[in-house]
């Protein structure tokens, strides 16, 4: 049900998926234009759009602009600012999780499998049933996306890491690791800040909601907070983490509306113009 410790694809396999896209849109496009093929180019054409995105984001975290040391130091802040701002501790929620086993088991269950999978599905949901919502929620995604991964250049300590003010982390204590047992690969962990996990859901849950009229709209909304609640549960990340994200996903969007209406302006120009000059002759 769940997929946990499965890999991601590496940047090759996603360059490598493009190339064999574009030639597959190369081939399909030369074919008789039939009700198939005009159905196929534009998913066969998003789907190079995504796979080069997605290649884009594996290539740049092999990039060596990681600041890995001051991680725990920046985590350490962060406490001091969420302190300061009256949020509540991430540990108080933890330490209420774990009175009960089926709700930890829920949160790092959660946590584990809906990440990936609930973006894809929403995807291919929004562009078979939603086209005309789709590429909105598209440029966001992968705007919200990319301002997540310059932030990740600094990195930060997840809660997890913080074993001296008693957090845990619950993916290891149900046995659903995500990350391997804390203290392995702890420069490819330093990644709390922001949290893609509710930058993901944020698009997910508010692009159902702007997209569809059915009753059901609600319940796919409550991804969102759902997934605040376990990533801080869980000892993955920080109330902030998700704060930030969810502010990148909203300059995402004024972005993509700013651009909307631009390109829209410039398409408007030359009709006024051919109006205009339409106007003169019948003077």
């Amino acid at each position: 049900m769940f997929a946990v410790g499965l890999d991601w694809p590496t940047w090759q396999q996603s360059w490598g998926t493009s190339v064999i896209l574009i030639v597959a849109f190369a081939v399909v496009r030369r074919q008789r234009p039939t009700r198939l093929t005009e159905a196929a180019l534009p998913a066969i054409q998003e789907l190079i759009v995504l796979t080069g995105i997605y290649g884009l984001w594996r290539t740049a975290r092999k990039l060596p602009l990681f600041q890995t040391e001051g991680a725990m130091e920046r985590a350490r802040r962060i406490i001091d600012f969420q302190e300061a701002i009256w949020l509540p501790t991430e540990l108080s929620l933890q330490e209420f999780v774990l009175r009960y086993d089926w709700l930890g088991w829920f949160s790092a269950a959660y946590y584990a499998g809906m990440h990936g999978p609930s973006i894809i599905i929403f995807l291919i949901w929004m562009f078979v049933r939603h086209r005309d919502h789709y590429d909105r929620w598209r440029n966001v995604l992968a705007l919200t996306t990319a301002g997540s991964l310059i932030i990740r250049f600094w990195r930060v300590a997840p809660p997890r890491f913080l074993v001296d003010l008693g957090y845990q982390d619950l993916s290891e204590v149900y046995g659903l690791p995500v990350y391997g047992p804390v203290g392995t690969g702890v420069s490819q962990q330093f990644a709390a800040m922001p949290s893609i996990h509710v930058a993901w859901a944020g698009v997910i849950s508010f692009g159902v909601v702007a997209a569809s009229t059915s009753r059901w709209r609600w319940v796919i909304a409550a991804h969102l907070p759902i997934t605040v609640f376990v990533v801080s549960a869980t000892g993955h990340h920080w109330w902030l983490d998700g704060i930030v994200s969810l502010g990148l996903m909203a300059i995402g969007m004024i972005i993509d509306s700013g651009g909307r209406r631009l390109i829209n302006r410039r398409e408007r120009q030359p009709l006024v113009v051919e109006h205009a000059v339409e106007g003169a002759h019948h003077v």
